[in-house]
């Protein structure tokens, strides 16, 4: 690993959503007050909708996170099912027994258990990750726990947080009666260049960095192009770079290593972002070439008529080797790879043999990793959803766990001991410690 070389505390790129990464650029700074304040007027409906990779999840967490305490939460990602599943999977999210009923008593034990809590004054939010795969049908189920109110107010706030298929989804006529129930929709846009560069340092500041600028200007321009401000291409873009640095001992990433570290992750800087249709994608022919080639062939049969056949047979042979000559290089030049558009201040040493020849990968970056830290990033088959979290003073497991969770119980604590083999006294959470906290608790 690269931590001891960069003197980095932590995996400042890694891939789950820790709240404590999270960078609020002005776009997910909107999107989180759209959010926070729907929740707070009890809104009823919102939408979080953008690509894959911009962090709509790490923003929900966000999200909870600053909700904690004052409101009892589901958090569902299981999309993929059917309303009879969905239900359940939402009342036991919520702490609700779900086994052997059917979906009329579900539904009434729900539609109790809101009320219990409105008169407890502890209001109730759903946050429905990946949300466009839901069906037509679950769909349809979701904007009828709508119907959960009061003549005051709603008993129920629900996010749903998905892709632009959602998007898409809701703008179809028979999604009507749910897209106006949707009071607030919030969109997470990709990063400009100035932006990816404050994400990049403001991850590498959580992780500990304190040394001079890791990047150089040419790679970080590098990294904006390349990822097209996408946080999770940036994350794994800037983590093939540090290990590509460590192998190669340089203190400093140069453009020369995201160059060849997007490489291995087959991000083409010419790669559209959208499919282009293969009859766009051929090469074309100049008027000025066509025109040239007209007149060539209008020569040559004019020639053919009134001279000698071999003669111009032969002169022919020689301007048609030096047409299609030229052909070629036009053609062939418009795919030759154009100069790096960002340069570094300074030069520094290739980390391959030759500039000419992508080198293989010198290290494999998970090749001295610890089992924890492979569970960590999600690496492990086996393992368990999961977020990490820093304890804060005055916080225990079962105000987390009912927070994060929705309850605590020996299920919950079991698969908390778990994920957390050195906790031997769950009672008392030493300050400033890191534990693993399951996003999902057992059924």
């Amino acid at each position: 690993m690269f931590l001891d070389f960069y003197q980095l505390r932590e995996q400042p790129f890694g891939v789950t959503p820790d709240p404590r990464y999270l960078y609020l650029s002005p776009g997910h700074r909107e999107a989180l007050a759209s959010l926070f304040c729907g929740i707070e007027t009890n809104r009823g409906f919102l939408s979080l909708v953008a690509e894959p990779g911009m962090g709509k999840t790490t923003l929900l967490f966000q999200l909870l996170q600053r909700w904690r305490g004052h409101v009892n939460s589901a958090f569902l990602f299981q999309t993929q099912c059917d309303s009879r599943e969905f239900i359940r999977y939402l009342m036991n999210d919520l702490g609700l027994g779900s086994d052997g009923k059917d979906f009329v008593r579900m539904h009434s034990e729900l539609n109790k258990f809101l009320f219990r809590e409105a008169l407890a004054g502890r209001p109730v939010v759903i946050f429905i990750d990946e949300a466009q795969n839901l069906t037509d049908t679950v769909l349809e189920t979701v904007r009828l726990l709508s119907d959960f109110e009061s003549a005051e107010k709603k008993l129920l706030q629900i996010v749903l947080a998905g892709q632009p298929e959602l998007g898409h989804r809701l703008s179809r006529p028979n999604m009507t009666q749910l897209r106006q129930r949707m009071a607030i929709q919030a969109r997470l846009d990709a990063l400009p260049a100035t932006e990816v560069v404050r994400y990049i340092n403001h991850r590498l500041q959580v992780a500990g960095y304190k040394g001079t600028a890791l990047f150089t200007p040419g790679a970080l321009g590098l990294i904006a192009e390349r990822s097209r401000g996408i946080p999770r291409l940036i994350n794994n873009l800037c983590f093939n770079a540090l290990s590509l640095g460590c192998a190669a001992q340089q203190k400093q990433i140069s453009s020369e290593v995201i160059r060849q570290a997007a490489f291995d992750l087959s991000l083409d800087p010419c790669a559209p972002t959208r499919p282009v249709p293969h009859q766009q994608m051929a090469p074309r022919v100049t008027n000025g070439l066509r025109l040239s080639l007209r007149s060539f062939y209008s020569w040559i049969a004019d020639n053919l008529l009134r001279r000698r056949l071999f003669q111009t047979s032969v002169l022919s042979l020689v301007c048609g080797t030096f047409v299609i000559y030229f052909w070629v290089r036009s053609v062939t030049g418009a795919f030759r790879p154009s100069a790096a558009i960002y340069q570094d201040t300074q030069t520094t040493s290739a980390i391959t043999g030759a500039e000419s020849r992508p080198s293989q990968r010198v290290m494999d970056p998970t090749a001295d990793r610890q089992p924890h830290e492979l569970l960590q990033t999600g690496a492990h088959e086996n393992s368990v959803s999961f977020f990490a979290y820093v304890v804060q003073p005055k916080d225990t497991l079962r105000n987390l766990c009912v927070s994060t969770l929705g309850r605590y119980n020996k299920d919950v604590l079991s698969e908390i001991q778990k994920l957390n083999p050195e906790l031997t006294n769950p009672d008392h959470l030493e300050v400033g410690r890191e534990i693993r906290l399951p996003l999902n608790s057992p059924e």
